[in-house]
């Protein structure tokens, strides 16, 4: 994926993540881990890898918000997500 495809990607999920974070029952420590990055779409003179980890944390966020326990399919798409923060944070 090219920088810019990515950029998008990420802007996407920070437009969810708004919209997820106007219901009422969503804790607001979810996105904590992502916001402590303070890595922004906008900020396109972070490096890809930045990006590249900032959005697989963002998706473990959203995933586990959506995921009634570890074994659904969010949860499963979450436990993938941290697994691929991990990694992408191994190479920053």
């Amino acid at each position: 994926m090219h920088k810019d495809e990515l950029l998008e990607l990420h802007e996407q999920m920070v437009i969810i993540m708004e919209h997820f974070r106007a219901r009422e029952n969503v804790d607001d420590a979810l996105f904590e881990p992502y916001e402590q990055l303070g890595v922004d779409p906008s900020h396109v003179h972070k490096s890809k890898s930045e990006h590249k980890h900032a959005v697989f944390v963002l998706g473990n966020a959203l995933a586990t918000g959506m995921s009634d326990d570890e074994f659904s399919s969010a949860g499963r798409v979450g436990k993938r997500m941290e697994e691929l923060a991990k990694d992408a944070e191994s190479n920053l």
